[in-house]
């Protein structure tokens, strides 16, 4: 049986950001051969899966462009759509209420919680309520909140911290799920295995005795329309529904950046999410509501906007394009770093792609002096990155993450300009410049670099005396060619004067 622990430790001090720089942590999730082999299986299904049903539709990338064009539309004119939504969810019965950040968040909720006499809430799947802690934070107000999503629940139960922004506990197989179950779920049945089916059925069967008793849900938004105040919840397995409808009273914690303009741009996204997050054509569970219906689901409705720093990346605009997700996850299905490291090397609740754009800017770092500067250790999330763009290739809305990642990356190296001393990097870099600038130089560096193939076995390089075993240390080394061009240049020249140039040497392609 697997050996279960937490990872990342629990209870981080701040979910956005509870670990050491990526390149430290990816240190140690890359040594975790079974994590990467669940995350190599669970990826490759998923972006299987969203190929097929992508290609189904002859206007899939006109509906990527109709997504981008209202996500831009949004944040171009987000105050304004932001103070329409709240003008008519209060026309329909609900309460809205505005947090500046996590702090006055979780004051809020826990407040209205308490205001109910109720010590348990129900939560949906919520990606800002994860970003503020605000589990933790109801915990120590006496409030427990039970994760009713199959996944959070592992990962609430085990203690851990999500990987995925779709699937939190895609870093899991079965048999550390059924060691969680036993040993986390009291209701969990005598002899429990590891079927999947059993599984869910362990998991249904303590989350219905939750849904029936509670009196107050807490959940998440992916949309909220500005022209008729509603709400929209896209989910999978019906646990969404039931606390959604059920409970006297619904608190929803939404990111400002969720706000669409009109109704009927829903269309649209209703189809670009399914298909590119769980690779469906639609989602089994699409609820919406719009304030309060008389005898009908809950009869009490909070709405709390939170910005938490995206007012700050709003200001940005290039790094702006970062609020437009719509947290389908598609770009942590195919990018190559993500699927090697797992989420957790991104110590924050937003990994992959997407969370090395978005955390830096919710946090400011890089931005000026301060905590957030270029020290803070979110500021190596904009490097773990091969820029190779698979992440913009799929983004069903067409965020430019490798231009963003770019762009904050000048923004961290232009913060760490200000630092009295050089760093390792910037030494190396200014060493390279001088060499790089003149030709002769370049040349015996090139020539010397050859010398390093005594070193090489099968053209690779594995091991190199120190400052290089920084390098060598975490990836090989590409042996040095046999001859530079600069040597085959010149001798090719010198054959082809004497009108002797033969095919051991080859020619340039016209």
């Amino acid at each position: 049986m697997p050996r279960v622990t937490p990872e990342p430790p629990v209870t981080p001090a701040d979910p956005l950001r509870w670990g050491p720089t990526f390149p430290e942590a990816a240190h140690e999730t890359l040594g975790n051969a079974q994590m990467r082999a669940n995350l190599g299986r669970a990826t490759h299904t998923i972006r299987d899966k969203r190929l097929r049903v992508t290609a189904e539709l002859e206007d899939w990338e006109a509906l990527r462009d109709a997504g981008a064009a209202i996500k831009h539309e949004a944040m171009s004119n987000l105050p304004a759509l932001l103070l329409q939504l709240e003008e008519n969810v209060t026309a329909r019965g609900g309460t809205v209420h505005w947090a500046r950040d996590a702090a006055e968040a979780n004051r809020i909720v826990t407040d209205l919680v308490r205001a109910t006499g109720e010590r348990e809430v129900v939560k949906v799947k919520s990606m800002a309520t994860q970003e503020i802690g605000l589990n933790e934070h109801l915990a120590a107000a006496g409030i427990t909140a039970t994760e009713t999503d199959l996944a959070e629940l592992i990962v609430q139960l085990a203690g851990d911290m999500p990987s995925h922004i779709l699937v939190p506990a895609i870093h899991r197989n079965r048999g550390e799920i059924r060691e969680i179950f036993a040993r986390g779920m009291a209701d969990a049945p005598a002899g429990l295995g590891d079927d999947p089916h059993e599984l869910a059925m362990a998991a249904r069967a303590h989350l219905r005795a939750k849904f029936l008793t509670a009196r107050v849900a807490v959940s998440g938004a992916n949309m909220a329309v500005a022209e008729t105040g509603t709400i929209s919840v896209f989910e999978s397995e019906g646990n969404g529904r039931m606390c959604l409808t059920l409970p006297s009273t619904l608190i929803t914690v939404m990111g400002i950046e969720k706000v669409v303009p009109a109704f009927r741009d829903l269309e649209v996204f209703a189809q670009l999410l399914p298909r590119s997050s769980t690779g469906e054509r639609m989602n089994p569970y699409t609820t919406m509501w719009t304030g309060v219906t008389p005898g009908d689901g809950p009869q009490e409705f909070h709405l709390v906007l939170l910005d938490n720093g995206r007012t700050k990346a709003l200001a940005d605009d290039v790094g702006r394009q970062a609020l437009h997700c719509i947290r389908c996850s598609a770009c942590m299905n195919v990018c190559p770093v993500y699927e090697r490291t797992g989420g957790h090397a991104y110590g924050s609740v937003y990994p992959g792609p997407i969370g090395a754009i978005l955390t830096p800017q919710l946090l400011g770092t890089g931005a000026g002096p301060g905590p957030a500067g270029s020290h803070d250790p979110t500021a190596s999330l904009p490097f773990a990155s091969s820029l190779c763009g698979a992440c913009y290739e799929a983004c069903p809305v067409k965020i430019d993450i490798p231009t963003v990642l770019v762009h904050l990356r000048n923004r961290v190296n232009t913060a760490a300009e200000r630092r009295p001393l050089p760093t390792a990097w910037e030494v190396g870099m200014d060493a390279a410049a001088v060499v790089m600038s003149s030709g002769p130089r370049f040349a015996a560096a090139a020539n010397a670099a050859r010398a390093g193939r005594v070193l090489a076995r099968e053209e690779r390089i594995g091991a190199l005396p120190f400052p290089a075993s920084l390098w060598t240390g975490v990836r090989d080394l590409p042996a040095p060619p046999r001859e530079s061009f600069r040597t085959w240049w010149a001798r090719h020249q010198e054959e082809a004067a004497r009108g002797t140039t033969g095919s051991s040497g080859g020619d340039v392609a016209p």
